[in-house]
């Protein structure tokens, strides 16, 4: 068997308990992977609230294809390819903005919104006409919004972007509706750059068993100084408590820390941040002593790590996108978030809060992801373990997917079936 052969051997390449090392090192693999998963399925591309005018637009990747997500002068939201109709260069090479259109700098060529041609210099010398459509941008043919997150999907026989979410869209729904009506917006971003195949954050996302090893470091330095605090009860036997996971359809899986966050009061087991102590006095003056509870527990984390096949996770209040940049180049973005009914001074605590873990977790994890891309250049060792829990009869099947301990491998295997379905179709 020959990993790079797009003819390979799925079911060699991913097994029950262990998946192989080319999964993560193969360049033939990778390139699969942009076309037979990323371009027929759902990808997340953005936030509604990052585009909120008529105008706004951004710049990511689908799968390695430059693309730009824009609201026309209808608030109608478009995914366009960032690829000039006439010979190929990009129309906009900006991170983000407002403009009223988008113009080739090669040769003037002129785009609205929605992709359509506007100008072309001189057109007196080319036969087609401009509203034939000839010479408009290509645009994703299914771009799709649930609750504000937009997902664009290259295949038109893909299920409708509900019914693909699966089990996720509950948790999602848990996510927003826990504001009371209040609307989730994108605040500001970061964007690390790993040098890592990007399976290595959907593998990390879900796994419950290595914060009390990764994040040793915080652990000890937060117990030692302010006791029984955050993430505390991941230091010793974590399946021993009451937080788990679950596999759903479609490669999506959570990890649910509520359970433990929550038995007592989650903004009693923050670690200090700037603010707190002022907060805590303010907030019952203005709001009664209720509402002020209400509002603190609301300026914590969530406690959920979702993931939704491939590329958009859910972690604390911060959204996540990953890009594959190449089979060990990765761009991670966070999105730090507000929301619309909350004080000024609750949405301030929670970005101190949003500020803690990246700034002092994610650290540990980017090292241990580019640490498992060098380990994997072993050709001698050919295995990736992905077995915990598989025998130990505490995966249950239920309506909506499979719950098991929190330490559970069955985050890995839920995104992996998908994985190897996806890539094992024919063209």
């Amino acid at each position: 068997m020959n990993a790079a052969d797009p003819a390979a051997d799925w079911g060699y390449l991913i097994q029950e308990d262990r998946i192989h090392r080319s999964v993560y090192t193969s360049e033939a693999l990778f390139r699969r992977e942009m076309y037979s998963i990323f371009a027929h399925t759902w990808v997340f591309v953005g936030h509604e609230s990052e585009i909120p005018k008529a105008g706004d637009f951004v710049t990511r990747h689908l799968g390695g294809r430059p693309v730009i997500i824009t609201r026309d002068a209808h608030a109608d939201v478009h995914v366009l390819f960032n690829r000039c109709a006439h010979r190929g260069a990009k129309v906009c090479r900006e991170d983000k903005g407002s403009c009223k259109v988008f113009v080739c700098p090669y040769h003037s060529w002129t785009y609205d919104h929605a992709g359509r041609s506007v100008s072309v210099p001189l057109d007196y010398a080319y036969d087609a006409d401009r509203e034939s459509g000839k010479f408009d941008l290509l645009r994703a043919p299914r771009v799709s919004s649930y609750r504000g997150f937009i997902f664009a999907c290259l295949d038109p026989e893909q299920p409708a972007l509900e019914d693909y979410l699966a089990g996720a869209r509950q948790v999602i729904d848990e996510w927003l509706d826990r504001y009371g009506g209040g609307e989730v917006e994108v605040s500001g971003t970061q964007r690390y750059r790993i040098a890592a195949n990007w399976k290595f954050v959907t593998d990390n996302q879900g796994d419950g068993y290595h914060p009390a090893y990764s994040h040793r470091s915080l652990l000890m330095m937060a117990a030692s100084r302010y006791g029984d605090k955050d993430m505390q009860y991941f230091a010793a036997d974590p399946d021993a408590s009451d937080m788990f996971v679950k596999g759903f359809r479609n490669g999506h899986y959570y990890l649910d820390q509520r359970p433990e966050m929550h038995k007592v009061s989650a903004w009693e087991l923050q670690r200090p941040q700037p603010g707190r102590e002022h907060l805590e006095q303010s907030l019952p003056d203005k709001y009664g002593v209720d509402e002020a509870r209400r509002l603190l527990e609301l300026a914590v984390g969530a406690g959920m790590n979702l993931t939704v096949f491939p590329n958009l996770l859910l972690i604390g209040n911060q959204v996540q996108l990953i890009d594959p940049l190449g089979v060990a180049e990765t761009d991670l973005y966070w999105f730090a978030t507000t929301v619309s009914n909350l004080p000024d001074e609750v949405n301030a605590m929670r970005m101190r809060t949003q500020e803690d873990f990246p700034m002092f977790g994610e650290v540990d994890d980017v090292e241990n992801f580019e640490s498992c891309q060098a380990g994997l250049g072993i050709p001698e060792a050919e295995w990736v373990d992905c077995s915990r829990h598989l025998h130990s009869d505490r995966e249950v099947v239920e309506d909506d997917g499979t719950r098991a301990p929190v330490t559970s491998d069955i985050t890995m295997r839920t995104f992996y079936k998908e994985w190897k379905r996806l890539m094992s179709m024919e063209d």
